[in-house]
This record gives C-alpha cells, sequence and structure tokens, in this order.
C-alpha cells in the first residue's frame, strides 16, 4: 500500500484501516512521508479511542506521537502533508499524477501530473498561516530558474513532446487539517 493510498483512507473515514496500513509502512520506512501519515493517522486514532473512552489506548498513541514528533522535524513533516494534499486535490479535478518528488541533481519537482494532453509540472509551497508571509513568496527568481531547469531536464530524460504548464499550489494549514486553504495558481510564469 502507497502513502498515497493511505491518505485516500484517511480521507474516505476509515481511520483504523489507514492507521493499521501507516503502521505497516513506518515499520519498514523512516521517511519525512511515511512519518507524515504515521502522524496523521495516530492523531486520528487516538481521537477516535477519546471519543470511544478509551482514554488509556489514546494515552499510548500520544506517547508515540511524542516520539513520532521528536524524531522528524517539523517543518518535513508540514512538507510532506502540503504534497500529499495538493496531489490529492489534482487527483479529484481529474489530473493523473505521473511522478512525484522527481529528482534531477539537487533541484527536485514537486508533482507531474497530465491534464488531458498536457504535462503539468506543479511546485507546492505549504504553510501553516500567512503571518509573515504568503507561500507564493517562496517560488522566488532562483527557485524558478532551477524549477526551469529541471523541467527542461525531465522533458529531454522522457522524452516528451506533448505541450506543458508550470503551475504552483499552496497549502495553508494545520497539519492533518481536513479543510486547508488551496490556492492553485495554473501557468506560472517560470521565468
Amino acid at each position: 500500500m502507497t502513502i498515497s493510498d493511505i491518505f485516500a483512507l484517511r480521507n474516505q473515514g476509515r481511520v483504523e484501516d489507514a492507521y493499521e496500513a501507516a503502521r505497516m509502512v513506518y515499520a519498514s520506512d523512516k521517511s519525512p512521508q511515511s512519518s507524515t501519515i504515521m502522524y496523521l493517522t495516530a492523531v486520528d486514532m487516538k481521537c477516535q479511542l477519546l471519543d470511544g473512552g478509551h482514554e488509556a489506548e489514546a494515552e499510548r498513541i500520544e506517547r508515540a506521537l511524542e516520539r513520532l514528533q521528536s524524531a522528524t522535524p517539523e517543518h518535513l513533516m508540514l512538507g510532506c502533508w502540503g504534497e500529499e494534499t495538493a496531489a490529492d486535490y489534482l487527483s479529484r479535478k481529474g489530473y493523473i499524477i505521473l511522478e512525484r518528488d522527481w529528482h534531477s541533481n539537487h533541484r527536485d519537482i514537486d508533482i507531474i501530473a497530465r491534464e488531458d494532453d498536457c504535462i503539468v509540472f506543479v511546485e507546492v509551497k505549504t504553510r501553516r498561516n500567512r503571518e509573515y508571509a504568503d507561500p507564493l513568496q517562496a517560488v522566488n527568481y532562483q527557485k524558478r530558474k532551477n524549477l526551469s531547469r529541471a523541467i527542461n531536464h525531465y522533458l529531454h530524460y522522457r522524452r516528451f513532446y506533448n505541450p506543458w504548464r508550470f503551475d504552483v499550489i499552496s497549502i495553508v494549514g494545520d497539519i492533518g487539517s481536513m479543510m486547508p486553504e488551496i490556492d492553485h495558481l495554473e501557468d506560472f510564469p517560470l521565468l
């Protein structure tokens, strides 16, 4: 089962199934992505246990959550949650996800998707709030320059000759929020 599958189970309200699947993934993979889905499903499970009056079991999960938070930097978990949220959002809009977190040397492309015949390269920016800056401000000149190089490498490497565009999705909310603010800017200028 993939992290995206677990994210979908969570969105369907299948808390126990998502939690058990996340535990299996996390047992063999301690990446920020698996840590994030483990965290999200554990929070859901803790809430369900508390609602059902199972305080002792909820307390056990709370202790595990504290260990998990100390092992994975919060900004990485926030970024992974944002990318999962963006991929889910695009899938619901009918996009086909081709690649996730594609790397070209030290440059990466968060999501590569297809909408009809168009290849869509997506940069995802996630923030808890807009208090200090809008997430779109992080897509500065240097970031766009690096993305342009990575996109050119991807198109050449995969031998794609389809039309393409660059989109930016900003996600604003707390990790696990079921209703984050999502802004999708299509055809964002690269340079």
